[in-house]
């Protein structure tokens, strides 16, 4: 999520807890044992029954990230298995240490080798990461009252290196809200609601991938597995092209829109990827686009 300061960014992302499915029982026992080994639950706490939200300061190091030690200890990574990993202020974390969330974000696995010992703690987290779209916090115009050149918004962009960035799935403008939005009188849809939604689309995809091992959503959808089970019509593919070529997307992208693309039709109960199931996947890659700054 990329906005200015006030903007939300840090609110949506501690609502996202109260919309996601519950624990399974499988994910419940896996989730206790590794808070168990890493010393978080004490001798008479039972099951975990929600899913974590870790949101480690920006200061952290490697090692509490992503796990290790004399005696191999999970980390924030893998403490936030089955839940959320939240990251606020994203280029403000050393580079090191985001660099060595890619392979926990691309196998949902992290793999510590010592002397002594070689361990492996699973890792599949949902990574939700906030930053300001400049170092002042403005998004920037060229024609605008800025505070920060576009040189230091450049700067300040690139501390999020391409690969990494290639590895999330949703680019989102978080926008602020105006005046008028805060004190209309509209409902808005609660939580619960929204919550339903997402577990019946689970409930779609458990039953897409019961033939699968490992696989209950569509993030862990294997490549080879993404053509057969993401078809989308011609016109969609002349779409997915153009904004191929536009973008100067990877394959990696590629397969991440089909994937977002799949579990937009599956939250509109839809049996097929449509052509504005593709679109909307496309333009959550904000940061792909060569000439973003904000506008």
């Amino acid at each position: 999520m990329i906005g200015p300061p006030g903007a939300g960014k840090t609110m949506l992302a501690k609502r996202l807890p109260t919309i996601l499915p519950p624990l399974t029982l499988h994910e419940a026992l896996e989730t206790t044992k590794i808070h168990s080994v890493a010393g978080k639950i004490g001798p008479d706490s039972g099951l975990i029954s929600r899913r974590p939200f870790r949101s480690p300061h920006h200061t952290i190091s490697d090692v509490a990230l992503v796990g290790g030690g004399g005696v191999p200890q999970p980390g924030e990574i893998s403490l936030a298995h089955n839940g959320i990993l939240f990251l606020d202020e994203l280029p403000e974390f050393k580079r090191t240490v985001l660099e060595v969330m890619r392979q926990p974000l691309e196998e949902q696995i992290v793999n510590i080798s010592r002397a002594k010992a070689s361990v492996s703690f699973p890792a599949n987290f949902m990574l939700i990461a906030s930053m300001n779209p400049s170092p002042s916090g403005e998004f920037y115009t060229e024609n605008g009252n800025n505070q920060d050149t576009q040189h230091e918004v450049n700067r300040y962009l690139k501390k999020i290196s391409g690969p990494l960035l290639d590895r999330i799935d949703i680019h989102i403008e978080v926008t602020p809200v105006s005046f008028e939005q805060m004190t209309s009188e509209r409902k808005n849809e609660k939580s619960e609601v929204i919550r339903q939604r997402v577990i019946t689309a689970r409930e779609i995809q458990k039953e897409r991938f019961k033939d699968f091992d490992s696989v209950y959503n569509n993030a862990m959808m294997p490549s080879q597995t993404i053509k057969k089970l993401c078809p989308i019509s011609e016109a969609g593919k002349t779409l997915l092209k153009t904004a191929m070529d536009k973008l100067g997307l990877s394959a990696r992208a590629y397969d991440r829109i089909l994937k977002v693309s799949r579990t937009i039709a599956d939250l509109a109960e839809s049996e097929d990827i449509k052509i504005e199931h593709l679109a909307e996947a496309i333009q959550y890659r904000s940061l792909d686009r060569d000439n973003w700054m904000g506008n």
